[in-house]
């Protein structure tokens, strides 16, 4: 749950178009292709592209109808069995339109990809998080995995929303379906988990640690079901689903931030990878995307260190003690302190408060 970041500062009022209420409180809706993106590509005559944002707008002007279609409009969710929900929204702005498979009632394939892909890395990140840092889904609480695929016409995009993610098919060419790539999947879901621990704001450092936790569930939970260490994975994220016109590029490279793409259709690949480069203007929710490289550098300079199912445990344990409008300087403190008494309990290596000061330090953070 997402608070409403302060408006009116020097810059002007910031884009509040990304927030909604739900009582008290305020969510966020979060697509994984960021805005710039989709802006490149529409001003290079994708009409694909046009349509994404013309349905995603759509979704922010009708948001609160969408809650309630969504069933979770203040909803308080119950204590679950962490089962997956997978519905096809059959091209359409509907969810949770039609149950195709269900761990408990329906859990036999379908035989369409979208659906049985979606479930079986659903299912799969719910089996990483217990079984690498004894979470018990997404809200620790066993909280039931709903999932959308197919949502809309061409969709290119994917997003986690009001206690679910919803994928797009894409157009084949320039994005394939989102349900083919486990790391977008894990993306998503990483923001639920977010959601159900530091509720990190969505605007400015706090929104780009937001996005950087969810790159780090993405990235640790595809090298988990993979089976590779630091040293193998390729620390992309989003490669699975560029199609025939974006072969070999990628919407985030965590070891090497700013060159995951670039080419006429997507623009330059803008994320710095230290804090002397930091972006400090008003869009992207003030660089909620963009700035996340800097902080996922850190990650990756740690993982392979000390390797990445330590540097996780570390990353987690400070996430339960971050706050709703933390920077990274202060993450950078919970993270240290995180290593230290990891350390200390023998559950990380006895250097690995070290080694995460030294990451810190190549990105321009003492």
């Amino acid at each position: 749950m997402y608070y409403l970041p302060k408006v009116g500062t020097m810059e002007g009022e910031k884009d509040m178009n990304n927030f909604t209420k739900v009582g008290s409180e305020y969510k966020c809706f979060s697509t994984f292709i960021p805005p710039y993106v989709l802006d490149s590509m529409a001003k290079a005559g994708i009409k694909e592209a046009k349509s994404t944002i013309i349905q995603s707008q759509y979704f922010r002007e009708n948001r609160a109808e969408n809650s309630k279609k969504m069933g979770l409009l203040g909803a308080v969710v119950p204590a679950g069995r962490a089962y997956v929900q997978v519905f096809d929204s059959q091209n359409t702005q509907d969810f949770q339109k039609e149950l195709k498979r269900d761990q408990e009632k329906k859990p036999t394939p379908t035989g369409d990809e979208a659906i049985d892909l979606t479930y079986d890395y659903v299912s799969k990140d719910r089996d990483c998080l217990k079984n690498e840092l004894n979470r018990n889904s997404l809200d620790n609480n066993g909280m039931d995995l709903i999932c959308n695929v197919h949502y809309g016409e061409n969709y290119g995009n994917a997003f986690w929303y009001n206690g679910q993610i919803t994928l797009g098919d894409g157009d084949g060419k320039i994005f394939t379906n989102f349900a083919k790539s486990l790391d977008v999947i894990a993306h998503e879901l990483g923001h639920g988990i977010v959601e159900n621990t530091a509720k990190l704001v969505y605007q400015d450092q706090s929104g780009a640690l937001n996005e950087h936790f969810a790159d780090v569930f993405g990235t640790v939970i595809t090298q988990w079901v993979e089976n590779h260490d630091a040293e193998h994975a390729d620390w992309l994220i989003g490669d699975e689903i560029m199609g025939p016109d974006l072969y070999g590029e990628a919407l985030r490279c965590m070891s090497e931030p700013g060159t995951a793409y670039d080419n006429k259709l997507l623009g330059k690949d803008p994320q710095p990878a230290h804090m002397k480069n930091i972006y400090t203007g008003t869009g992207d929710n003030g660089g909620v995307h963009i700035n996340s490289g800097i902080m996922n550098k850190a990650f990756y300079l740690t993982a392979v260190e000390i390797e990445t199912n330590q540097a996780v445990r570390i990353w987690y344990n400070a996430l339960l003690n971050l706050w709703p409008t933390a920077n990274f300087k202060e993450a950078f403190g919970e993270i240290v302190k995180a290593a230290q008494i990891l350390a200390k309990n023998n559950s990380v290596d006895r250097d690995a408060p070290q080694r995460v000061r030294a990451a810190f330090r190549e990105i321009g953070l003492s």
